[in-house]
């Protein structure tokens, strides 16, 4: 038995710059695209973290949930849904995936929706400071369970001792009457090697449990820097997919929603035909990362 993805969506029109519209837009093509009735998701789960106006309260899997259209009805029997934040960077999908998965397999509910994407929080979107790393898009999964021996391995995940590679906060001391729009965001001159360090960790671990073949095998990865997912792939022996299809105006880290938009757009392109296994990694902040191997079913992708 395991957990496989069922429909991916994405958005990245630079028509709106807010995280919760591109994340809604995600889940309202999936719910389209796989015809999905609303009342059938049991439960979303939101891994954003650089959020529009950097909003605090209600949870932003709240307000994504009522752009999509999920759970809005209340009456004695209509069906429940559940959502929540859970935030761990980079990381934060595969994280997401490991929750969903244990919701999945006990019978909790039959579809769980993992949502992702960031902005900036003055929504300027490509006006955007130019020193703010992170991409404005969002992007979905629908995970669903099945009997059968695919869908997403044992995740493994590595932290690096010593201090934070990269660091994200509203600086208090500075930003006097635009805290709801302004953010800063601190990396170490050694970010990358440290990063890389434990994504390599990671990577190397998923693909031992798994056992399965690089030749029929592709990486699909976070791109903290530009170079990042070559280098990854140079050093973990597996080929990397690139975020082709992705709008030319969306540059810089699609942080929480790279992995995402990367399958989605492989999917739609065709490059997983005659692939048996995806390896996803994440990798930031920390610095961390999470890898597993997911097991693509037989003419089902997902998309």
């Amino acid at each position: 038995m395991g957990i496989v993805i069922t429909a991916t969506g994405v958005s990245h029109d630079s028509d709106t710059a807010s995280s919760i519209e591109h994340a809604g837009r995600a889940v309202r093509a999936i719910l389209a695209d796989a015809a999905v009735a609303p009342e059938s998701i049991g439960v979303l789960i939101n891994t954003g973290v650089y959020r529009d106006s950097n909003t605090v309260e209600p949870a932003i899997g709240a307000l994504i949930q009522k752009a999509a259209g999920i759970g809005l009805e209340y009456d004695e029997h209509d069906p429940r849904s559940f959502s929540f934040d859970l935030m761990n960077g980079a990381c934060g999908v595969l994280n997401a995936v490991q929750v969903a998965s244990a919701l999945l397999a006990t019978g909790s509910t039959g579809r769980v929706l993992v949502v992702a994407g960031d902005t900036h929080p003055s929504m300027s979107g490509a006006d955007a400071p130019a020193d703010f790393p992170y991409a404005t898009a969002g992007a979905a999964l629908l995970l669903e369970h099945t009997d059968a021996a695919d869908g997403f391995g044992p995740l493994h995940v590595e932290l690096a001792d010593g201090p934070s590679a990269v660091e994200g906060f509203v600086d208090t001391a500075t930003m006097g009457a635009t805290g709801r729009s302004a953010m800063t965001v601190r990396r170490s001159d050694d970010f990358e090697t440290r990063v890389l360090d434990v994504a390599v960790s990671a990577a190397n671990a998923a693909l031992d449990a798994a056992d399965c073949d690089p030749a029929t095998t592709v990486l699909i990865s976070s791109r903290p820097t530009p170079g990042f997912r070559a280098a990854l792939s140079g050093k973990v022996g597996v080929r990397a997919l690139d975020d082709a299809g992705t709008a030319a105006h969306v540059t810089g880290d699609t942080h929480t929603a790279a992995l995402v938009l990367a399958y989605h757009h492989a999917v739609g392109a065709g490059r997983l035909d005659g692939v048996e296994h995806v390896l996803f990694v994440a990798a930031g902040a920390g610095p961390s990362a999470a890898a597993t191997v997911y097991r693509v079913p037989a003419g089902r992708a997902g998309r």
